[in-house]
């Protein structure tokens, strides 16, 4: 699922994209190492997967509330947290 937020700023920069980094793996709220932040000419873009959709909203809403001004796209995923409940064939 992708989010925007904040999309009428112009391009961020790459303290911006640095700080965003550091809250995401050094907030102990969120201490996500698996998130990356890459800079394109429109937003910042966070990639990777959580455990959770909760969890992802709770990522873009601290991202969002220090960084207000900053446009933000998610590229989030939610991985899964169950064991398969097939068996995988191989040929």
């Amino acid at each position: 699922m992708t989010r925007h937020r904040g999309l009428g700023a112009g391009p961020p920069d790459e303290y911006v994209e640095a700080e965003i980094h550091r809250l995401l793996t050094e907030d102990p709220a969120v201490a996500e190492q698996g998130i990356s932040v890459v800079r394109t000419e429109r937003a910042l873009v966070l990639y990777g997967e959580v455990e959770s959709a909760q969890r992802r909203d709770e990522i873009l809403r601290r991202v969002s509330e220090r960084f207000p001004d900053v446009p933000i796209t998610s590229d989030i995923g939610v991985i899964r947290k169950q064991a398969p409940t097939e068996i995988e064939q191989l040929p």
